[in-house]
């Protein structure tokens, strides 16, 4: 395929820094189909030289460089990539950390493992908890320790509550619960009494009524939950519950989880935590 290329992802720890600023780059060239490969713990002359071969043996293959997305830390190792292999290198912390230490005036530690690894041990098993927390108050799960939630997302049966919580967790080390509204909440008109002694922490969801017809039909094929006048019902008097409330409320029916998580932490001024 002419529009086809192979990308590598080359780290000496987890990978996850050069596939995250990796992809967002390649996502500008929308008309290319990337193979993506990624190559992890890459911290010995050994694995070097085996990822070089792999990746001349691709330009071989293919008739085309390759291109790599090399997160190592070593100036050595990263060297020796560059020189040897016949691909298109982006070295991505090469790139920033020299323009960093001169105008710090400082040497950088070069050390690797710290954006992804366990640096600093509190934030580490900060994030934990947060992890913990969030699977535990999972769709109205547990109620006990809800005043320790920076967040508690609020809105009708699968339009996102869940991934989002994960989310805020996995990725900002956030407490965040998550609790369904249901046609009972509509009904009395009124927020379920365990939520209201925390209303200043409410985050509301809420999605367009096909899209969560679609979604839950896949789950409950031809049930009343799925049914789509049931899905109107929900959204409409979930969108109505929530205004009346003043609860501040996000459409997550074109957004995804990374935007939905941003937006709402921006919106409700919450710390996040940077690993």
């Amino acid at each position: 395929m002419p529009n086809r290329r192979t990308v590598f992802f080359i780290s000496d720890r987890t990978g996850i820094t050069a596939e995250m600023l990796g992809n967002s780059l390649l996502s500008q060239f929308e008309e290319v189909d990337f193979q993506r490969v990624t190559i992890p713990f890459v911290d010995t002359t050994e694995n070097i030289d085996a990822v070089i071969e792999q990746v001349n043996e691709t330009a071989a293959r293919e008739g085309r460089r390759p291109i790599v997305f090399s997160s190592i830390v070593d100036e050595a190792m990263s060297e020796r990539v560059r020189r040897g292999t016949n691909a298109l290198t982006l070295d991505l912390f090469q790139a920033f950390v020299a323009p960093l230490e001169s105008e710090l005036a400082l040497r950088s530690s070069h050390a690797a493992g710290r954006s992804h690894g366990i640096a600093n041990s509190h934030e580490y098993f900060a994030r934990m908890d947060a992890i913990n927390f969030s699977q535990t108050h999972d769709d109205g799960a547990a109620t006990r320790d809800l005043a320790k939630a920076q967040v508690i997302l609020v809105g009708v049966s699968r339009c996102g509550k869940t991934p989002t919580s994960l989310y805020l967790a996995l990725q900002f080390g956030i407490r965040a619960a998550n609790f369904p509204l249901t046609p009972d909440d509509f009904a009395d008109r009124v927020l379920p009494g365990s939520l209201l002694p925390h209303k200043e922490r409410l985050f509301g969801l809420t999605i367009n009524p096909d899209r969560l017809h679609k979604i839950r039909e896949e789950r409950r094929p031809g049930s009343k939950y799925a049914a789509l006048e049931n899905c109107r019902y929900e959204v409409r008097e979930c969108e109505h519950l929530l205004e009346r409330e003043g609860i501040p409320m996000l459409d997550t029916t074109a957004k995804s989880i990374e935007e939905i998580a941003t937006t709402i932490s921006y919106r409700a001024k919450l710390r996040r935590h940077v690993y």
